[in-house]
């Protein structure tokens, strides 16, 4: 598969909010091949979990909570093994947010697992991050507490930005598997493009939270304080460290804003160009010569170590290949 291809699609993975279902390495559900590299990700989430430092029982949670069910009914089980997981690593490193936003979205997308803890431990640690407020909406939505909703969107809208750690996730659990590479089945993630695709993929399937509560509870039959809310938080989205929140901040505003306005041609021209730069990013980012795939994929994780947010992945990679931010007239 050409390298852009495989990073491209998992880009794509982690630009949207996953069923937090992967069967891994690009393989159909159910196949030999799928059922060899589940096995191959069991093994390393083992051998990590044996490990005592916070990276490596983050990594094992992660690679964990992707993992299917031994026999019908035990999803549960297994999530809840690898949130216990999580929150290992967090007891060990409570001030590292990607680790805490890691356990409370884990425990968000687990039958029976009480979020309250988790999301406290996320507001202390990032207090102005916007983003930390996502799991208890979800759960005021799913109440029907409508003035719980208000409450949570107006804490939102004081963040000062909503981020994923998207980014730092990635790099967390691309240097942890590195590092454990002697350890690891020698058919899993082999190489460095091969291992900065398991990251994108996994963490595109975990970190970002679905943004159906937030949608519905900043619907356009909404008025007064809370569109001003929605309002203040589609605009925090609209500058978040992954593209799916960008996108979700930009449908916000656009269902919000008056049809044919000022504000609604602005934020088609966002959305049109913050596409373009996603596509444009996957296709020049693809080597000519196939033995500078691994490079490449380094390239892309020192990118990321320096860069906190996707776009701005996206937007060094078009410099880079001197290729303007804006998108060419033809594309419109």
């Amino acid at each position: 598969m050409a390298t852009h291809s495989v990073l491209a699609s998992a880009a794509l993975a982690s630009a949207a909010p996953a069923a937090r279902d992967n069967p891994g390495a690009g393989f159909a559900a159910g196949t030999a091949a799928s059922s060899r590299y589940l096995a191959w990700r069991a093994a390393a989430a083992q051998a990590l979990s044996a490990h005592g430092d916070a990276a490596s029982l983050a990594t094992a949670a992660a690679l964990r909570y992707l993992l299917p069910p031994r026999y019908k009914g035990d999803s549960a089980a297994v999530r809840a093994a690898a949130v216990d997981l999580a929150a290992k690593a967090s007891d060990l490193d409570p001030d590292n947010a990607a680790i805490g936003w890691l356990r409370l979205q884990l425990c968000a997308g687990t039958a029976g697992c009480d979020i309250r803890d988790p999301a406290t431990t996320m507001r202390w640690v990032d207090a102005d991050n916007g983003a930390v407020w996502m799991a208890t909406l979800a759960v005021a939505q799913r109440d029907k507490d409508s003035e719980e909703v208000s409450r949570i969107l107006q804490e939102m809208a004081q963040g000062s930005r909503f981020e994923v750690y998207r980014n730092r996730t990635v790099v967390l659990l691309f240097d942890t598997l590195k590092h454990a590479e002697a350890e690891l089945p020698a058919g899993y993630v082999p190489s460095d493009l091969s291992r900065l695709s398991e990251v994108m993929a996994v963490a595109g399937a975990e970190i970002v939270p679905p943004f159906t509560p937030l949608l519905a509870a900043c619907r356009e039959t909404y008025g007064g304080e809370r569109r001003e809310n929605c309002l203040k938080v589609a605009k925090l989205m609209q500058r978040a460290d992954t593209v799916s929140a960008q996108m979700a901040g930009l449908t916000i505003e656009k269902r919000l804003s008056p049809p044919d306005s000022k504000d609604a041609r602005a934020v088609a021209e966002r959305r049109r160009e913050l596409e373009w730069r996603v596509t444009a990013a996957s296709e020049y980012d693809a080597p000519a010569l196939p033995w500078l795939t691994n490079a490449l994929a380094r390239d892309r994780v020192r990118e990321m170590r320096k860069l906190s947010r996707e776009e701005d992945v996206d937007i060094a990679i078009l410099r880079r290949h001197k290729i303007g931010l804006e998108p060419p007239e033809s594309s419109q």
